[in-house]
């Protein structure tokens, strides 16, 4: 024990002074905090401080509202219970024929809209109370509605509408008048609305007449779509929406299955079953358009998919109606449609920093024309009005602002060469037999679609979109004048010999290899890629063709004449691409 070292019973200087200047923070920050009580509570300045901290007695105490809410649910909850028991009072006494079913159908609606009074005059308790009250009213309003619709026929389905319409409204009416007051009812109306809307769908189905529901839908939809306020509430305009789109579909469907199915149903005439599907169409059109081009406001998602499914009700219902006149007549409408879309695409939307409506009116406007060209058009017209509407639409879309009407250029386009043919005759004039007179749409549509190729601003770079759409454009055009060389070719021999098939074999390896020859050379001269895609993928062609065509005629010297042009095309084409490129 004599080899250990000896340490020392004080503490070294340094430390001592370290925990003599400890002891002193430790003296000032009592007195700072004896100070602060003493300003902050004179009163208790004097007296002494707990032991422990104060902030875990204070983080575990509970306000006492909170503590109490709990509990409050429990009257709320029994005071609707209250309320059903009541609404069973009515139905017992209706059962009773005591007192006449309108008395008692008068005073059941009179219980329900007190409910939803009550509902909206809540002013304590937890904030579920008016939502709770809300659904007590719709609960006692449902089955009493349904019962002296459906079992005791004492209200017309005219009657049951108008209910349910007052219904909804008079939760609207109040929210208004609560907004007012600073009191939020939003849970009221999205309770009444959606039981409401409910309620008429099912009731529409349940007694065969639609057309006192569908019109209760429609209205309330209005509601929604043109009160201002309404819009905080997107959930429920988009509930009430589809709830009108079924019914009215189910209104048109059922009425045009047949006529076993229209026997349970009554009668209507042509113009009622043509006007819910046009009202509900005229309804949300007006409303995007007010929304947009008066208010400048964004167009929702769901108010596009809207648009175009009452469009498609109105459409389907006014075709079916009278199908050869109706047609006609939805063809033109659709044509003035598409015209409405476009001036507020190029005046309206033009300048807008919100690209998407400008979007969304574009492709209206593009399908609008499509199905008015099908439709309403005689069957020369619509190949012009395509071929025209794709050469306006790409030199539109030379402007980078309108760069997205290179694709309607390109639809217009293919919606043209299937209206004029031109898609079969390149089938023909390729792999099949040319018929050696093209029909002047055929030839129409091929200038259209080599002027909209030629329309295309090169651009030194380029996205995927855009690289794919000069390439489908490139591909049409090139087949167009590629199957007009071979047509061409096919009836200059015919003027002095029926052309066989080794003729025609080596009149398309020709024109294949003077066509793969003349891409290469523009692509690397023009710095145009999709030419020179083109122009290898034309040589590949050429490679299978002549395995599978030419080689199976049986004329040599033709066959020998199609091997030299491919291998003539296939030295020659690297040579040329290096030639032209540009340094």
């Amino acid at each position: 024990m004599s080899d250990l070292p000896d340490y020392p019973d004080q503490i070294p200087p340094d430390l001592h002074s370290l925990k003599e200047h400890i002891e002193a923070l430790e003296r000032n920050l009592k007195i700072v905090e004896s100070r602060i009580d003493a300003l902050e509570h004179p009163l208790a300045a004097h007296l002494p401080h707990p032991p422990g901290p104060r902030e875990p007695a204070l983080a575990a105490a509970i306000p006492p509202e909170k503590a109490a809410q709990a509990p409050n649910l429990f009257p709320v909850v029994g005071r609707a219970m209250l309320g059903i028991a009541g609404a069973y009072v009515l139905r017992a006494i209706e059962q009773t024929s005591a007192i006449p079913g309108a008395i008692v159908a008068a005073a059941g609606i009179s219980y329900a809209f007190l409910w939803l009074i009550w509902a909206t005059r809540v002013r304590s308790g937890p904030r579920i109370t008016s939502s709770i009250y809300a659904g007590t009213s719709a609960l006692i309003l449902a089955p009493m509605l349904w019962e002296l619709t459906l079992r005791f026929n004492v209200l017309t389905s005219t009657a049951a509408a108008a209910a349910i319409c007052g219904f909804a409204l008079t939760s609207f009416v109040l929210a208004a008048i609560a907004l007012k007051q600073s009191r939020n009812l939003k849970p009221v109306v999205r309770v009444a609305y959606i039981a409401a809307t409910a309620l008429a769908l099912a009731l529409a189905v349940a007694t065969h007449v639609f057309l006192p529901f569908v019109v209760a839908l429609i209205f309330l939809a209005a509601v929604c779509e043109f009160t201002p306020g309404c819009n905080r509430m997107p959930e429920v305009a988009a509930i009430v929406a589809l709830a009108a789109d079924a019914a009215v579909w189910l209104l048109i469907f059922n009425y045009l299955a047949g006529q076993a199915a229209q026997e349970s149903y009554p009668p209507l005439s042509r113009g009622a079953l043509l006007a819910p599907g046009i009202v509900v169409f005229v309804l949300f059109a007006a409303s995007i358009s007010v929304k947009t081009m008066l208010r400048a406001q964004k167009i929702t998602i769901f108010g596009a998919v809207q648009t175009m499914l009452t469009f498609l009700l109105a459409a389907i219902s006014f075709a079916n109606i009278n199908p050869p006149a109706g047609a006609r007549i939805l063809g033109t409408f659709c044509l003035v449609l598409s015209a409405v879309c476009y001036v507020a695409v190029f005046i309206v939307f033009a300048r807008a920093p919100e690209p998407r409506n400008r979007a969304i009116f574009g492709a209206w406007a593009a399908a609008l024309l499509l199905a008015g060209g099908f439709l309403g058009l005689p069957p020369l017209l619509p190949i012009l009005l395509f071929g025209a509407a794709a050469v306006g639409a790409v030199a539109l879309s030379r402007q980078d602002r309108w760069a997205v009407f290179e694709f309607y250029g390109m639809v217009f386009l293919l919606a043209a060469s299937a209206a004029s043919g031109l898609l079969s005759f390149l089938k023909s004039a390729v792999v099949g037999a040319p018929s050696g007179a093209s029909a002047a749409g055929v030839r129409v549509i091929a200038a259209c679609a080599i002027l909209c190729y030629a329309l295309v601003r090169p651009l030194k770079t380029e996205g995927k979109v855009r690289q794919t759409l000069d390439l489908l454009l490139a591909t049409l055009a090139i087949s167009s004048v590629t199957a007009l060389l071979i047509d061409g070719l096919v009836a200059l021999i015919a003027l002095r010999a029926i052309p066989g098939a080794h003729h025609l074999a080596l009149i398309r390896t020709a024109v294949l290899c003077a066509v793969a020859l003349a891409l290469v050379f523009s692509g690397a001269r023009f710095s145009r890629q999709e030419l020179t895609r083109l122009g290898y993928t034309a040589l590949a062609l050429v490679g299978i063709k002549l395995v599978i065509e030419d080689l199976q005629n049986g004329h040599l010297a033709y066959i020998a004449a199609s091997i030299f042009l491919v291998a003539f095309t296939l030295i020659a084409a690297p040579r040329v691409a290096r030639a032209r490129q540009k340094p």
